[in-house]
């Protein structure tokens, strides 16, 4: 086997791979023996079928098989001896074969790139702080104990806001009625917004026995096509007024959520605020330091993938534009579809040099995830999906992509973790109204100094600089009424 190398541009690599006819011819050969140990042919004894007759029948599959080895192991050959590190699949291209004749095949290959990281020690950071005011706490009780109120029957009371009704319902377009548009006894809270807009207010002001005829528009962006815009008629039998009494914040209170007191529960409720606001401010910390090593560090990154990372987030704006229409808002607009490549692009490229030097920094100082910090995500993961828990386990279970979609979260911030306890970490007091601002860091890239960096827009995909190696798991459902608002996790 010779192997030449014919090209080498950057972190492109070509070889040319010539494989001798009488080193193919002398492993097929052995195949063929090592077939006919063990070969049953009508006709013949088991292992003593002719070599000629095998060949004759099995040459062809048998040499495919030996082309392949060929092919395979010269390719490993080739990246062995020359220490390459593959960035993706290898592209053969076989030149030249015919029986008899020399195997001549090329293989083009992008290689990781040679990483120096930073000096850590170096990074000063500060770590927000924020702590819960009393007044939030309280309030968070007082939506506790709204959440827990109860409602009892006024038969003489015309309804308020904030009170229950419940009704019987028809509802019809054009005089016909449409699926789903009916409903008996039904309990619907007045304010809630739960109903089509223009419904709930209707209601207001009605006693028990009143039918009232509401007529309410559809929203255009409704879930179902054929009600989207539509004009609707409903016949409603208001068939009991209930006013509603907030639950007391006191002991009891406290004791109906599983909590001995109510010292207990606000304990527990600030302890669960103070976490929450520790969670934004290591994102504001996680997202910092991102912006930090992504300046600090300007290596080639394999243009294969950049492409794959890229066509990933195109589809997503494609998706989103299928969704919400064309109409891009703030940085978007008036950008054509080729400024708008060329934005993301830059995006894609960061994001994979982020992901290689934070994978590089792993690997250099044996990072790894354990089985059960994926088992406690998959867990994590099924709890959002009530009574489909066994089916979304399997799920992760059967698709090794799917699986390293929760292993490679868990991967970087081990890596962040890793990089926070060598860097100078400071704390900083601010007020949750700080904490929950969005710096200018937060919506455009850093710039380089040896080329210009467009910020990414502000409401569409999941494409932010600031969130290149975060990718949010499966996400719930949202209400067919409401017009799906910008990405959250492009924010």
């Amino acid at each position: 086997m010779q192997v030449t190398e014919t090209g080498s541009e950057g972190l492109k690599r070509e070889f040319t791979i010539v494989v001798e006819a009488s080193e193919i011819e002398s492993k097929v050969d052995a195949r063929i023996a090592e077939l006919a140990k063990t070969a049953n042919m009508q006709g013949f004894r088991p292992g003593k079928v002719p070599q000629s007759l095998l060949r004759q029948r099995y040459g062809d599959s048998v040499m495919g098989e030996v082309l392949e080895e060929a092919v395979n192991n010269g390719t490993t050959q080739a990246l062995s001896d020359n220490d390459l590190r593959p960035a993706m699949q290898p592209k053969v291209d076989v030149k030249e074969f015919d029986k008899g004749k020399d195997l001549e095949y090329t293989v083009e290959v992008e290689i990781l790139p040679t990483i120096e990281p930073t000096d850590f020690s170096k990074i000063k950071l500060e770590r927000m702080k924020a702590e819960p005011a009393k007044t939030e706490v309280q309030d968070a009780i007082q939506r506790l104990a709204d959440a827990q109120k109860t409602f009892e029957a006024d038969a003489k009371r015309k309804s308020e806001n904030g009170d229950a009704v419940v009704i019987d319902f028809v509802g019809s377009v054009d005089g016909v009625e449409f699926e789903g548009g009916k409903g008996d006894d039904y309990n619907l809270e007045l304010g809630s917004n739960s109903f089509i807009p223009g419904f709930e207010e209707q209601l207001v002001g009605k006693k028990t026995g009143d039918h009232v005829k509401v007529e309410v528009e559809f929203p255009a962006e409704y879930g179902s096509a054929e009600l989207a815009g539509k004009a609707a008629v409903f016949e409603v039998d208001v068939k009991e007024v209930k006013v509603a009494s907030a639950a007391e914040i006191n002991d009891a209170l406290a004791e109906r959520v599983g909590l001995e007191n109510l010292e207990a529960l606000t304990t527990a409720i600030t302890e669960q605020m103070s976490g929450d606001y520790d969670g934004m401010a290591r994102q504001r910390l996680k997202r910092e330091l991102l912006d930090i090593l992504a300046d600090s560090h300007d290596f080639d990154v394999p243009q294969g993938m950049v492409d794959q990372e890229f066509d990933g987030i195109w589809q997503q704006v494609e998706q989103q534009r299928a969704q919400e229409g064309d109409d891009a808002e703030g940085e978007d607009a008036g950008k054509t579809d080729d400024e708008l490549k060329e934005e993301y692009r830059e995006i894609a490229v960061r994001r994979v040099r982020l992901g290689l030097l934070l994978s590089d920094i792993g690997t250099t100082n044996n990072i790894e995830v354990q089985q059960d910090e994926v088992n406690r995500a998959m867990a994590e993961q099924a709890r959002q999906f009530p009574g489909q828990e066994q089916m979304l386990v399997e799920y992760y279970q059967k698709n090794p992509d799917a699986l390293n979609s929760l292993r490679a979260p868990i991967y970087e911030d081990k890596v962040v973790d890793f990089i926070l306890e060598l860097a100078s970490v400071s704390e900083k007091k601010v007020s949750v109204d700080d904490l929950m601002a969005e710096p200018e860091a937060e919506e455009k890239p850093k710039k380089k100094a040896a080329a210009k960096k467009k910020a990414a827009p502000k409401k569409k995909v999941a494409a932010k600089a600031d969130d290149a190696d975060e990718k949010p798991a499966a996400k719930k459902k949202t209400a067919p009424k409401k017009k799906a608002a910008a990405k959250k996790e492009a924010e």
